[in-house]
């Protein structure tokens, strides 16, 4: 499995002669975290574009209530997410700024709703950058098939280079 991440490594020579475009994608978990951490220890350099995004994922189990025969209203939740993604991104972005002091780094914030999965994708296809940085929960077999991968399924789907970061305690 390992030998997979390896087949999206691209020819780095053309990154010496145009700006670095990195696409982060955070969620505020500590594997994210890590990821954001990695980011800030690259060598980045006056002209670089860092895109820094948080996927929303708004589907829910949407069971009817054995009592009341309703759907739960979601809005509440919706809303606190959102806001949640959206500090995410506020913080990862002061985080940044502060570890790249002077440097004239272009950094853009963006809020995304959806499935974490294809909307890094759909991204990584619009913008086009030359790296993808996403954390990972580290799941086993098992774990991985019941639960799904976003790195893995970013990994096999990105236009481009993808860096999956582990939590040093993994």
């Amino acid at each position: 499995m390992a030998d997979d991440f390896w087949y999206k490594i691209d020819s780095l020579e053309h990154l010496e002669e145009a700006d670095m475009k990195i696409l982060l994608a955070t969620d505020g978990a500590k594997q994210s975290n890590a990821a954001v951490d990695m980011l800030k220890r690259l060598v980045i350099h006056d002209g670089d574009h860092i895109t820094v995004i948080s996927v929303v994922d708004l589907a829910m189990p949407m069971a009817m209530d054995i009592y009341g025969g309703y759907l739960p209203d979601t809005t509440e939740f919706e809303k606190a997410a959102k806001e949640n993604a959206t500090r995410i991104l506020a913080e990862t972005e002061k985080s940044l700024r502060s570890q790249l002091g002077e440097k004239k780094v272009d950094i853009a914030t963006e809020l995304l709703i959806g499935s974490p999965e294809s909307r890094i994708v759909e991204m990584a296809d619009e913008i086009k950058p030359d790296l993808v940085i996403v954390g990972s929960h580290g799941y086993s077999g098992w774990e991985r098939l019941l639960l799904g991968s976003v790195s893995d399924a970013v990994v096999h789907h990105a236009p481009c280079s993808v860096m999956v970061v582990r939590c040093p305690s993994e």
